[in-house]
């Protein structure tokens, strides 16, 4: 009989985690800073201290991470950050890479 850890060890190893896909803002030059922390705390969930640090990293880096999600949350996330920068007039972009 197994242990109760070798049970679970087993069970783990038959559950497929589902690929996990990073969300990034791109910078440009036209969104503004606020759009880009209101962004990150609306969509994201981020806390305002966190949503500020990834959008400095945005503007210096020229990219910034929003998270890792499974690829349907994913896709979706670049889609509502495409369309709530177009309502509001910028061209900011979202983009979904393998993590």
């Amino acid at each position: 009989m197994a242990t109760k850890h070798e049970h679970s060890t087993q069970l783990d190893n038959l559950v497929e985690h589902p690929k996990q896909y990073n969300v990034f803002l791109l910078n440009d030059d036209y969104t503004s800073m606020d759009f880009v922390v209101d962004i990150l705390m609306k969509l994201f969930r981020k806390n305002f201290q966190d949503a500020h640090r990834i959008m400095i990293e945005v503007h210096q880096r020229g990219r910034g991470l929003c998270g890792a999600y499974p690829f349907e949350v994913a896709e979706t996330k670049v889609h509502q950050v495409s369309s709530l920068a177009r309502e509001n007039g910028f061209p900011l972009k979202a983009v979904m890479e393998e993590a």
